[in-house]
């Protein structure tokens, strides 16, 4: 299908984008286009106007202040994937987006425009939710953050008001004694989670002193796994305790988990302790 007839605006900066997002009401901002012109030619959204902000520098790059990892919104997923000093601060980050669909998506689809899509079947709101991530967001010239675990809010919707921009994404790097992987099962033609987990692990001592578990692809928004967490912080790495955590992973799917032609909600749930404790297993070995 054809997308409907749109107004078109490349803005030259981000007030100007935010300019033009006030001066045209249900606009939407273009960066990459991956999620966005899929939903325009199948017209499941029709907006009056796109702006493109693909090419505003100040929304690029990879920055660490003070223990925190900054990305612009408009860095890439293979930017992410390429990064070695993202994949020594935030090694689940760099490792999911490696994983993102194929290099001509990973060459254009961007970290912000993955975030304010909110597929619940993409990779990196999982690793965003374990990693207790925040998103900057900015409004008329005001910048403020939103914890990740209050942004998600359902199967693509975000806490974003009408004029609201994502500029970055913010996580905190990791600290000694800290291992961290992504594991997914994934679509073999999208290569879209079917089922996605993400942990973050930190051993003090021999012992597990914080675990932090994240699941998305099977859910309409990413979670964490709260009990899988509470089994294993306090615990001494092991396969039977890492099984065992992971098999307590099913008291944090509730009923609404997603099933289509690919795979059941059942076989999502048989899949979650699998991903999981395969994502622990990374992670420990890696903390170690």
């Amino acid at each position: 299908m054809y997308a409907p007839e749109f107004a078109y605006y490349r803005a030259g900066s981000l007030a100007e984008a935010g300019q033009l997002l006030q001066q045209h009401p249900g606009a939407k901002l273009l960066a990459g286009g991956h999620s966005l012109i899929p939903l325009l030619k199948l017209r499941l959204t029709t907006p009056p106007a796109l702006i493109d902000i693909g090419r505003l520098d100040e929304l690029k790059g990879i920055s660490v202040t003070d223990g925190r990892v900054r990305i612009g919104a408009l860095t890439t997923h293979a930017e992410l994937a390429a990064s070695s000093e993202l994949a020594a601060r935030c090694p689940a980050l760099a490792e999911a987006a490696g994983l993102i669909g194929d290099p001509a998506v990973r060459n254009r689809g961007t970290i912000g425009g993955n975030v304010a899509h909110a597929d619940p079947a993409s990779d990196l709101p999982t690793v965003l939710r374990a990693l207790d991530a925040t998103i900057a967001v900015t409004v008329d010239g005001s910048e403020r953050s939103i914890p990740a675990a209050d942004f998600f809010e359902g199967m693509m919707e975000t806490a974003l008001g009408d004029h609201d921009i994502v500029t970055a994404i913010e996580v905190p790097a990791a600290s000694a004694g800290q291992g961290q992987a992504y594991i997914k099962f994934s679509h073999p033609a999208s290569r879209y989670a079917v089922v996605g987990a993400a942990a973050s692990v930190t051993l003090t001592g021999g012992t597990i002193s914080t675990a932090a578990v994240a699941l998305g692809g099977l859910v309409p928004v990413a979670t964490r796994a709260d009990s899988v967490e509470q089994a294993l912080t306090g615990q001494t790495p092991s396969v039977d305790t890492i099984a065992a955590a992971a098999a307590a992973v099913s008291a944090d799917l509730g009923d609404d988990l997603i099933g289509d032609i690919y795979a059941s909600a059942e076989y999502r749930r048989a899949m979650a302790p699998v991903c999981v404790k395969r994502a622990l297993t990374a992670a420990v070995e890696r903390a170690g």
